[in-house]
């Protein structure tokens, strides 16, 4: 085994991206990166009924558009390749022969049938049926059958398993980065299937070889894959080979209750749970969300610092990260909080970049505009969670209010409100220099010199640019709407309110 970090993260082919795929990903990325390490994006694909077209790609963009890329993986060769377990059928069906040369594994031809058989027949006395050293050399097997019998059934083309001979009367001492010590009672595990007789291994031992074969160091991997240690450390055992170091990783948990958190959680309470979109479901990207807001979030999902710091850059996250402060209990999933993040991002992008996005998210619902984006955008981001929410924030410097707020014009549109309007109108008029501060002196030095409340004038002004009482400071919005559209607003709300 090379004394260098090597990590992998290994998904299946079976469809999008779940969000507890990424942070795996994401805490197996940043353990290389701060060791000076290699990620490896390994495909398991064993499963060929699984198989969903399009998955890998999904995969690999996903990482892409998060920021942590792979080092090696397919189309990246590192020299440990290839990288999809089905293109590595020949390395297990060799290693599976070697267990079974040397008594470690057996052949089992047990039918479907015949194993439910026996599951019911334990049921009716209230046991439960497991194939292991209590019952295995009285099965449909070749520690049971003579060697004649078991080379006549593979001749004559037998369906066939390849089990691990599980030890008996063993406590087995496991070592767990997040977890600690992990005793386990092997009379308790099965004998698990290792190759089957389509020519295929099963996930246990495809991921045993390749590991080993690909020099991991370390594997961190999800909490579900508690149950299988105990396997996969008998596994190198068995092969002789030195395990790597293992951390497994709480569960992401529902925003409420208990449970793991499940793509129906994110369609009944309206967020992601997928980094880019996949079929019928949005993703983070076309949500809105930043992806540096994505991972910061996600590194805090089960990780702390042991301090009180929230934003990190990816630098810092790698700097500061380490499994051994890994929690052991479950990270609730706060949509809140995840759109918290991305606000803070946003407010740290720069304008430029922010209009851009926001000049494409116009084009998309069919406005033109000749409008300084940068200038608007500056004025109302401070409000805003993600660049959509510019439209909600500003729509009103792209459209004439169409209407009014009803409250806001009962209480603030008075009788003499009219001829205030018409007064603020002339005087714009009169404005050579269409400038946010030029304005606001004419038009405070007309209601001071006239002895009238700021309200009287400012309030029915915004109602007349806006539609409601919302929005920046009404002289910057003066500016941007620019003198002819200013009025042409003004006249039009003293038409339909008075």
């Amino acid at each position: 085994m090379s004394s260098k970090v090597r990590v992998r993260f290994a998904p299946s082919p079976t469809g999008a991206l779940h969000i507890g795929g990424v942070r795996t990903a994401l805490f197996n990325y940043l353990f290389a990166k701060k060791h000076g390490g290699d990620f490896i994006l390994r495909i398991e694909d064993t499963d060929q009924k699984r198989y969903v077209k399009g998955a890998e790609a999904y995969i690999v963009n996903s990482l892409a558009w998060l920021g942590f890329p792979f080092d090696e993986g397919p189309s990246k060769d590192g020299g440990f390749g290839p990288y999809r377990q089905s293109e590595r059928k020949d390395i297990y069906k060799r290693y599976a022969m070697q267990l079974l040369a040397q008594g470690k594994a057996y052949y089992a031809f047990d039918t479907a049938e015949e194993l439910d058989a026996h599951r019911k027949d334990h049921e009716a006395k209230g046991k439960t049926f497991i194939y292991n050293w209590h019952n295995r050399e009285k099965l449909e097997n070749s520690l049971k059958l003579d060697e004649a019998s078991v080379q006549h059934r593979l001749e004559n083309k037998d369906a066939f398993v390849i089990r691990f001979k599980t030890p008996k009367d063993r406590v087995l001492k496991m070592q767990d980065v997040v977890r600690g010590t992990i005793d386990i009672d092997c009379n308790t595990l099965d004998d698990k299937v290792l190759f089957k007789s389509d020519g295929m291994p099963t996930y246990h031992l495809a991921n045993i070889v390749d590991d080993h074969l690909m020099q991991i160091s370390h594997v961190i991997r999800g909490e579900e894959w508690l149950p299988s240690l105990a396997l996969h450390i008998l596994l190198y055992e068995a092969f002789e080979w030195k395990a790597p170091i293992f951390a497994h990783l709480p569960l992401i948990m529902k925003p409420v209750g208990k449970g793991k958190l499940s793509k129906r959680d994110g369609d009944k309470l309206g967020f992601p749970v997928f980094p880019i979109a996949w079929e019928s479901s949005l993703g983070y990207r076309e949500e809105g969300y930043f992806p540096e807001a994505v991972v910061n979030f996600l590194a805090l999902l089960g990780w702390n610092a042991g301090d009180d710091k929230e934003i990190y850059s990816m630098s810092e996250l790698i700097e500061a990260f380490s499994l051994e402060r890994v929690n052991k209990s479950g990270a609730r999933f706060d949509p809140e909080k995840n759109k918290w993040f991305n606000q803070k991002y946003l407010q740290t992008k720069d304008n430029k970049a922010l209009a851009a996005a926001f000049q494409r998210y116009l084009d998309e619902k069919g406005v033109e505009t000749d409008k300084d984006l940068e200038q608007i955008i500056e004025m109302i981001k401070e409000r805003a969670s993600f660049v959509k929410d510019f439209w909600q924030l500003g729509h009103y410097f792209f459209q004439a209010p169409k209407s009014y707020d009803a409250k806001a014009s009962k209480k603030q549109w008075k009788e003499q409100t009219p001829t205030l309007m018409q007064a603020v109108i002339d005087l714009l008029q009169s404005q050579e220099d269409f400038k946010s501060a030029k304005i606001e002196t004419a038009i405070k030095t007309y209601i001071q010199e006239n002895g009238l409340g700021f309200g009287a004038v400012m309030a029915p002004l915004r109602l007349s640019l806006v539609g409601a009482l919302q929005g920046p400071h009404v002289f910057d919005i003066l500016e941007i709407l620019g003198k002819e559209e200013s009025i042409i607003r003004i006249e039009k709300a003293i038409s339909q309110l008075s």
